[in-house]
C-alpha cells in the first residue's frame, strides 16, 4: 500500500516531465511485436528496430503531409461559417432553451458572444502558421516543445532495443516463490492490454476513414475534420459516435438546412457503429479484453482528473492490470474453503 501511495505521489509530482516518456513507452509496447517478428527472421535486434522506425516514420510523415493541408482548409471553412452556426443556435435552439430554463433573451449577451467567437476563430485561421508563431514568441516554450518532440523517438528507440532485456531484469527481481503467479498475471495483463491497445488503435484509424469518406459522400464541407475527430476519440466507448453525429448534424443543418441530410448523417454513423461492432472490434480487438465499456470510461476520466494527460496514458494499462488481478482474486475465492463452506 505504501508503495502504491509513493508511486502515485511521484507520478503526480513528475507528471509535467513524464509525458514524453509515457508516450515513448506506449509506442515501444505497441511496436515490440513487429520488432520481435523481424528478429525471428534472423534480423539483429537493433536493425529490426531501425527498420520499424523508418517504415512507421515514413507512414506518419505521408499521413501528416496529406492531412494537415486538408484539416487547415476545413478549419478555414469552419471559421467562415461560424456566424451561421451561431445564428442556427440563436434562431432554433436558443428559444427552446429560454423556454425550458424560464429566462429571457436579455439575460444572455449572445451578440457579444457571437462577436467574441468570430474574432477568436478569425484569428485562428491558418492555424499552422499562427501556432508556430505563437510558440516561437516564447523561446523557452519553443525549446521545451522541441525537446519533448525529439525525446519521444529517442526514448522509444532505446526502449524498443532493450525491451526484452528490461523485461528479464524485472523478472529477476520477482521472488522465486511468487514467480509462477506473477508470471501468469503478467501474461494475462499483456494479452488484455496488447489486444486493446493495438486493436483499438486500428479500430480508431479505420473508423476515422469510414466517417470521413461517408461524410464526404454526403457532401459535408467539414467531412475530414469531423470524421477524423470522431474516429480518434472512439477509444472511449460511444464518445466518438455521439460527438461525431452531434457536430456533423449541426454542420449539415448549416450547410444544407434540410432534414434529408440529417438522415444521411445518421446512416453514415449508424453504418460505422455496425461495422465497428460486428467486424472491427471482433476482428481487431477480439473477445479477450475483459474491460467493460464503463470501466474504460471511468479509467480514462479518473486518470485525467488525477494526473492530467499522463493519467490518461496510464489509465488503460492500470485498468487492465487491475481487471486481471480482480479476476484472479475471484478465481481464488471461488476455489477457497471460505466460499464452499456451509
Amino acid at each position: 500500500m505504501i508503495g502504491f501511495s509513493v508511486s502515485g505521489l511521484l507520478i503526480y509530482l513528475l507528471a509535467p516531465i513524464l509525458t514524453p516518456f509515457m508516450i515513448a513507452a506506449v509506442l515501444a509496447y505497441i511496436c515490440d511485436p513487429l520488432v520481435d517478428r523481424l528478429e525471428a527472421r534472423k534480423l539483429p535486434r537493433t536493425l529490426a528496430v531501425v527498420t520499424v522506425f523508418v517504415v512507421l516514420s515514413l507512414v506518419a510523415v505521408i499521413i501528416l503531409l496529406v492531412l494537415i493541408p486538408m484539416i487547415e482548409r476545413q478549419i478555414d471553412v469552419f471559421v467562415d461559417k461560424l456566424p451561421s452556426y451561431i445564428n442556427l443556435f440563436q434562431t432554433r435552439l436558443l428559444p427552446y432553451i429560454y423556454q425550458l430554463l424560464g429566462i429571457s433573451e436579455t439575460d444572455v449577451q449572445l451578440f457579444d458572444l457571437k462577436s467574441s467567437l468570430q474574432n477568436y476563430w478569425g484569428n485562428a485561421g491558418g492555424f499552422t502558421q499562427n501556432a508556430l508563431a505563437s510558440v516561437s514568441s516564447s523561446g523557452l516554450a519553443f525549446v521545451g516543445l522541441i525537446a519533448n518532440l525529439l525525446l519521444i523517438p529517442v526514448v522509444t528507440f532505446y526502449l524498443l532495443r532493450d525491451w526484452d532485456h528490461l523485461i528479464n531484469r524485472i523478472n529477476e527481481l520477482i521472488p522465486r516463490r511468487s514467480q509462477p503467479v506473477v508470471a501468469r498475471l503478467a501474461r494475462e495483463s499483456d494479452e488484455v492490454l496488447g489486444s486493446f491497445l493495438r486493436g483499438q488503435l486500428m479500430v480508431m484509424m479505420v473508423l476515422a476513414v469510414i466517417y470521413s469518406i461517408g461524410l464526404s459522400i454526403v457532401g459535408l464541407d467539414l467531412a475530414v475534420l469531423i470524421g477524423l475527430s470522431a474516429g480518434l476519440i472512439s477509444f472511449v466507448p460511444y464518445l466518438g459516435f455521439i460527438v461525431g453525429i452531434l457536430f456533423a448534424g449541426i454542420a449539415v443543418m448549416v450547410q444544407f438546412q434540410d432534414v434529408l441530410h440529417l438522415g444521411y448523417i445518421a446512416i453514415v454513423f449508424g453504418l460505422g457503429q455496425l461495422i465497428e461492432g460486428s467486424v472491427l472490434t471482433p476482428l481487431l480487438v477480439g473477445d479477450r479484453i475483459g474491460l467493460h465499456p464503463v470501466a474504460v470510461i471511468f479509467a480514462v476520466l479518473a486518470g485525467g482528473q488525477l494526473f492530467g494527460f499522463v493519467g490518461v496514458l496510464l489509465a488503460l494499462p492500470v485498468a487492465a492490470v487491475i481487471a486481471v488481478i480482480l479476476r484472479y482474486l475471484h478465481e481464488r475465492y471461488m476455489e477457497s474453503g471460505l466460499y464452499g463452506s456451509e
